[in-house]
């Protein structure tokens, strides 16, 4: 395992997830979380730093499991690690929040399409920071 590699890609991974989470939440579905201010925490934003940590842990563990079955195999190596790893976050987790919130279905379904977007992406990023010198 190429450690240098693997914290650039670590570091990649983490701004790329940083980006996009701002496009989708912050500015993208802001118009739909201002219409359900009424059941988010109140004391939600001193706490964010909880979700930065949570994410750069992420960031880590999704590398370092793509470096475990890398087989070099290029941009698509990358983007089907992303599918894969993007299903197993995404499924239960977005789905879940509409059993256990009172938000809309349509708000869960543009979660996981967003979500498989970023993990795909990442992936990419993964694939084109770990590869190896020729």
């Amino acid at each position: 395992m190429n450690v240098k590699k693997m914290v650039l890609a670590s570091i990649a991974v983490f701004i790329g997830f940083q980006v996009m989470d701002y496009v989708i939440h912050g500015v993208i579905l802001s118009p739909v979380y201002k219409s359900l201010a009424h059941i988010w925490r109140p004391d939600m934003m001193p706490k964010m730093w909880i979700m930065t940590l949570s994410s750069s842990i992420m960031s880590v563990f999704f590398v370092y499991i793509f470096i475990k079955g890398y087989e070099n195999r290029g941009i698509m190596e990358g983007a089907r690690y992303g599918i894969i790893a993007g299903l197993f976050m995404n499924v239960i987790g977005m789905f879940s929040q509409y059993v256990m919130y009172p938000i809309p279905f349509s708000l869960s379904v543009k979660w996981f399409i967003y979500g498989m977007v970023e993990f795909i992406v990442c992936g990419v990023i993964a694939a084109l920071i770990y590869k190896p010198k020729r």
